[in-house]
């Protein structure tokens, strides 16, 4: 008969009791409500709150809507381009800090990545539908803002003027992939992944990311509100579909690419394209705003 094991010694009264880890499973929706006002608090809820009071400064101000202007990416340092892009990189980095703390929040509750589908495992059929989207969303945005335009409910938007140098083009790229990865990351596939374990419906957690996507830009007026509340509701339902954000990150890139760099090459070379610049709106900067830029 095998002698018996001694007991385990107790803790001295120098030693600290043993720490004895609570049930995750009482704890978590608890640590996800948290986790969902922190992340947004942080980043895209609070550019919501400030796009809010923008938009209530331009229809209090004197003019019509329309004859305010918004710029997206503008110069932080006119006439000092190396001090531009020292702003400009300061602004891209500080931008993606959350998308950094949704990955630690999700490694720590021993997810990752992959669990939001943000992850290069399918590269070929990421792309491709990545491209069928922007080219399907890009155009119906488009015609979207030229109506509300017309009808004088938003404002003037300029997607660029950064200064004529050699970084122009890099810098708009960058930020055109830096809104793709922050709102896509947080808004859908963070913001519908918690939703969707704290038990609301598919239903619920599609109009909340959507009014919340809608709401960062009403900076722009009402036409850049209902664009991209239509947008997050058409995102919620191919993320659905797909279990993937990362096409989602390709088209949003794509989208803004093809604004920010595209109208500074017609621009460049037509500059009677330009709109006419009425009044520039201030809007107030968080921490983090979406695009990072000037509005």
């Amino acid at each position: 008969m095998p002698d018996p094991q001694p007991p385990a010694p107790l803790a001295g009264p120098d030693e600290p009791p043993p720490i004895t880890a609570p049930a995750p499973d009482a704890t978590a929706p608890r640590v996800w409500r948290q986790e969902i006002l922190l992340v947004l608090a942080l980043s895209l809820g609070a550019s919501a709150v400030a796009s809010l009071i923008s938009f209530t400064g331009v229809l209090t101000a004197p003019g019509a809507v329309a004859a305010h202007t918004t710029t997206l990416v503008g110069s932080a340092a006119p006439g000092r381009p190396w001090l531009d892009l020292s702003w400009q990189l300061f602004r891209l980095v500080t931008n993606l800090i959350p998308v950094a703390l949704v990955l630690h929040l999700l490694a720590r509750g021993r997810e990752g990545p992959r669990t939001i589908g943000f992850d290069a495992s399918q590269p070929r059929k990421d792309l491709l539908r990545g491209l069928a989207v922007a080219a399907g969303i890009g155009g119906s945005g488009l015609a979207l803002y030229f109506a509300a335009r017309a009808a004088g409910v938003n404002l003037n938007v300029v997607p660029a003027d950064l200064p004529d140098v050699w970084w122009r083009y890099p810098m708009l790229v960058l930020f055109a992939i830096q809104n793709g990865v922050l709102e896509e990351v947080v808004v859908l596939g963070f913001l519908v992944h918690r939703l969707s374990q704290l038990g609301w419906s598919f239903r619920a957690t599609t109009v909340t990311s959507a009014v919340l996507r809608g709401s960062y830009h009403l900076y722009q007026g009402i036409g850049g509100f209902a664009g991209n509340v239509a947008m997050g509701l058409i995102f919620c339902w191919l993320y659905r579909r797909w279990g993937r954000i990362t096409p989602l990150v390709i088209a949003h890139a794509v989208i803004d690419t093809v604004a920010f760099a595209g109208f500074t090459f017609l621009t460049a070379h037509d500059p009677s394209l330009l709109p006419h610049a009425g009044p520039a709106t201030a809007f107030f900067r968080s921490a983090v705003t979406p695009a990072g830029q000037d509005r």
